[in-house]
């Protein structure tokens, strides 16, 4: 499968599976200048930016999260909390969901950054 389309697909289930932790999804694949957070997500007092990484297994998954991307969605989750203040009271946290082949996805919460 094609590389943009996978992703795309690994989007589609960590949306799917955030929704059956109790997430609601506020916004996907939100542009800014500086980059693009996959998904945006609240869930009580909390919003929650998460990467989705999609390879074919879970090591590559890991290896493909860094540093420099999570600096990314830290710069354009700031933005979104400019363009949205009711969020201004809110808890954030940094997440990453993996989607490898036949595998159910992990939930990696409050990555450091």
């Amino acid at each position: 499968m094609h590389t943009k389309y996978k992703g795309i697909l690994g989007e589609i289930i960590a949306t799917f599976y955030l929704r059956l932790k109790g997430f609601k999804i506020i916004e996907h694949r939100f542009k800014t200048y500086c980059g693009e957070i996959d998904i945006i997500a609240t869930k009580n007092d909390l919003v929650v930016f998460v990467e989705v990484k999609a390879r074919k297994t879970k090591d590559e998954c890991f290896i493909a999260i860094r540093d420099k991307q999570l600096k990314r969605i830290q710069r354009a989750s700031q933005i979104f909390l400019g363009y949205h203040p009711k969020f201004a009271n809110y808890f954030i946290r940094y997440d990453v969901v993996l989607i490898s082949d036949w595998a159910i996805p992990i939930h990696i919460e409050n990555i450091t950054i």
